[in-house]
């Protein structure tokens, strides 16, 4: 089989009109090098070859800014699992920082897949990785898929109508979502799903947006309280994030209403101790390990290439744990 040689360094350096930026002599800036390395990434200089690491990696690239997604119930429990899932297959796993902004390690990372968590459009750490020809399984639908991409997600249609449709029965006629307000598909495809529910029950939509620093739910103040436009509180909600809960209990508390007499309360997290809150919350379990594993499993099928990949995105049903806080409403005395 013929190989095509691959761009030369002089053949960068035109594209991307600079010299000695790549061989790392000369006095180059920092705008500049990054530069060039998005131009030998683009013509394809250093593309890998066959496998030669074993070794793949794992990066949550939802929010540009720094953070610690391992102190999140869900990413924590996945990358556990993604690293029991490589070793088992003779792969070392590397985690990378969230901060990709002010990275560009993806252009010289040396791993033989990606497993990329929650990916927004527009993400510069898939379009690079892409250009280098790097195998990439995505957690979560990807931002911008293409037409061979290969993810592994949760049906959030079925999902979150599971858990609209126990909140109704249970006696809830108001029923609210927090939801992200960021540009990942999770966040998307909860609220548009949230919005059929609701169009399908002739009630109007009710979105807060989610803010992690709010502790005490200060934002669902105006929807547990009788509006000036006559409609009543919410009588329920369902917190598409982990700390929504705690947030929901907590703004509860400083309205005197009860859980789940006045108002229910449905949380998607992985927390244990949801279940020993005052009430026990019910929560939406999106099954990371069983993600992570899936996942895992199809990166290293399409870098050894052995044909078991699958053709389509991988489906891995949610759970609801049902608890207290959004038991039926006792029936009242006549």
């Amino acid at each position: 089989m013929c190989r095509v040689p691959g761009p030369t360094l002089a053949d960068i350096a035109r594209a991307a009109e600079v010299s000695h930026a790549l061989n790392g002599t000369g006095r180059v800036g920092d705008a500049t090098r990054r530069r060039v390395r998005e131009t030998a990434t683009r013509l394809g200089y250093g593309t890998p070859g066959p496998p030669r690491t074993r070794t793949l990696g794992i990066a949550v690239t939802t929010f540009p800014a720094a953070w610690n997604y391992t102190d999140i119930a869900y990413f924590s429990r996945a990358v556990t699992a993604a690293t029991s899932a490589a070793h088992a297959r003779g792969y070392a796993l590397i985690t990378l920082p969230a901060d990709r902004a002010a990275d560009d390690a993806w252009h010289h990372l040396a791993v033989d897949g990606m497993l990329i968590m929650d990916s927004p459009r527009g993400d510069p750490m898939v379009r690079a990785l892409r250009a280098r020809g790097i195998p990439l399984v995505f957690d979560g639908a990807p931002g911008d898929p293409r037409p061979g991409d290969h993810w592994v997600d949760n049906d959030h249609e079925s999902t979150v109508r599971e858990v609209l449709d126990h909140l109704s029965a249970s006696g809830a006629r108001r029923v609210a979502l927090q939801s992200g307000s960021g540009d990942e598909h999770y966040a998307r495809a909860v609220t548009a799903a949230y919005e059929r529910w609701c169009a399908d029950h002739s009630t109007p939509p009710l979105v807060i947006p989610f803010d992690e620093t709010d502790d005490e739910g200060h934002a669902f103040d105006p929807l547990l309280q009788d509006g000036e436009d006559g409609e009543g509180r919410v009588d329920a909600v369902y917190a598409a994030y982990d700390p929504g809960g705690r947030q929901l209990l907590a703004a509860a508390a400083r309205h005197g209403l009860r859980v789940p007499d006045d108002l229910r309360v449905v949380c998607a997290s992985e927390d244990p101790a949801y279940a020993e809150t005052t009430p026990p919350v019910t929560t939406v379990t999106l099954a990371p390990d069983q993600m992570a594993h899936a996942a895992v499993a199809v990166l290293v099928a399409l870098i050894e290439d052995d044909g078991t990949a699958p053709r389509g995105p991988v489906s891995i049903p949610a759970g609801l744990i049902v608890r207290a806080s959004s038991a039926t409403r006792p029936a009242q005395p006549a």
